[in-house]
């Protein structure tokens, strides 16, 4: 078993006839992802990746002929929200948005529109979700992760694939990986994908990968404080991030004392969770 994404997942793209989008579907091809259908208006009725995927003018169209229920997302932020509010029409299950740079003002009109809806979208401006073996939903590497029982949660993009990678090196499988994206609105947060791996039992052990700004991982130690039964393992990025600049991500700001790194590395170790002072740390981490 797996979250949000597995083999059975019937995944479309949108944007899928763009660069992005058509260099990223031939990836997930490749992988072995489910990938039944593209969207992109203008070129329905066209067929991308050799003749393999058909590509439909509407999300609603893709559905109804090809059942799918998972949406990666590679429009341009100027059409995201567009695109967004397609998928939640159509009654998508999980939608991804690999997209960056939208606007905060769109994306809270968005979780605004989806509130009592069934899709769940999980970013903006994120490296989507991998389950090895099964599916790779958006752009993290296929190959750097095997299947096993940790599960991994991340705001980094890049720190996602590190921590992979040094996983994979120790010997260490992946349940589901699940990047949640490092703006300021996001879909899914860290509290989400921890009960979802509470509750998966392919899921032993999990890291959460977070980074300075917001309050994210404070919350995320009261969830793992209240509702979680099996070991966690962090890491926290940009502890030496100069206060009041962003770092990378929208969402990577410290003001004053708020969002710093030593703040969210005590709410962590105060509930128990073992935090590494470098990514290489976590495979021993998770050994003790």
């Amino acid at each position: 078993m797996s979250i949000y994404v597995d083999k059975t997942s019937r995944i479309l793209i949108q944007g899928i006839t763009g660069h992005e989008g058509s260099f990223h579907a031939e990836q997930m091809l490749k992988f072995g992802t489910n990938l039944v259908a593209g969207v992109s208006p203008g070129k329905g009725g066209e067929w991308v990746l050799e003749g393999k995927v058909p590509v439909f003018d509407s999300v609603k169209k893709a559905v109804d002929i090809t059942g799918a229920n998972v949406s990666v997302i590679f429009v341009p932020a100027r059409h995201a929200l567009d695109a967004m509010f397609e998928a939640v029409e159509a009654e998508i299950e999980v939608m991804i948005c690999i997209t960056e740079g939208i606007p905060v003002r769109d994306m809270i009109l968005l979780m605004t529109y989806m509130e009592g809806k069934k899709t769940r979208l999980v970013g903006p401006n994120c490296p989507g979700i991998l389950t090895p073996n099964e599916s790779k939903a958006g752009i993290i590497p296929g190959t750097i992760a095997i299947p096993g029982n940790i599960g991994v949660v991340s705001r980094s993009g890049t720190l996602t694939y590190e921590v992979l990678y040094a996983l994979k090196k120790a010997g260490f499988g992946v349940s589901t990986c699940v990047g949640i994206g490092g703006d300021p609105v996001l879909g899914t947060n860290f509290r989400d994908v921890l009960e979802a791996f509470e509750a998966d039992p392919q899921t032993d052990k999990v890291v959460i990968i977070g980074e300075i700004g917001g309050n994210e991982e404070e919350r995320a130690a009261e969830t793992i404080a209240k509702h979680m039964t099996k070991p966690v393992v962090a890491f926290i990025a940009g502890q030496t991030a100069p206060v009041g600049k962003r770092m990378g991500h929208a969402g990577a700001i410290v003001e004053g004392s708020y969002g710093n790194a030593m703040d969210k590395i005590n709410a962590f170790q105060n509930v128990g969770v073992k935090v590494a002072k470098y990514p290489s740390e976590i495979p021993d981490l998770l050994l003790t």
